[in-house]
């Protein structure tokens, strides 16, 4: 199985599609936030740095084998500026498991648009991927990415004590997941 999105998808408000060498500017932005990078894996970055991240997004705009990572800009419809990024690992073909993961501009907070970022997310691992579930890992004390998995159905199933050194620190993880059966109960309520 593979996966080739028709692009871009649409919410509400967004336009969810592969990253264009043009976004450099825009993800400079946020890459470079102390703020949106605090929960994040990578370090606040430069220029050049955000260039070289771009450079492999580029090529992560289609699923042809577990492991990869589908990652897709975030564009704000009305003023075609991309403030985020959506993810989507496919982790187990024989599992069917997958994770979801996400980054939004602070400047964008609190509007949610990472909710309804993530949940097309959601969609396209449950109906196009024919995932059974998926999981977000989520550094304790994130609780901005707690109340949005939240909101999205997904439930905690694991609080791992000091199992990540992260950014300097032992930090716990907390494991978020979402069963296919459920999400689909839940959208048709």
């Amino acid at each position: 199985m593979a996966l080739h999105p028709s692009y871009p998808i649409k919410t509400e408000r967004l336009d969810l599609r592969p990253h264009r060498m043009e976004d450099l500017d825009d993800l400079l932005a946020f890459h470079s936030d102390p703020e949106v990078v605090r929960y994040v894996p990578w370090p606040v970055r430069d220029r050049e740095q955000v260039r070289a991240a771009l450079e492999v997004k580029l090529t992560q705009g289609a699923l042809t084998e577990p492991g990869q990572w589908l990652v897709l800009a975030i564009e704000l419809r009305e003023t075609q500026t991309v403030i985020g990024e959506v993810l989507l690992k496919w982790e187990s073909e024989i599992n069917r498991q997958g994770e979801l993961g996400y980054a939004l501009h602070s400047g964008y907070h609190g509007r949610g648009l990472a909710s309804e970022a993530a949940n097309a997310m959601l969609r396209i691992g449950f109906e196009d991927l024919n995932l059974h579930r998926i999981h977000a890992s989520v550094i304790n004390g994130n609780t901005a990415s707690t109340k949005l998995l939240e909101r999205l159905g997904m439930r905690q199933e694991g609080h791992l004590v000091e199992s990540l050194y992260f950014k300097g620190e032992w930090c716990d993880d907390l494991i978020w997941a979402l069963r296919a059966q459920d999400w689909r109960d839940q959208s048709v309520n």
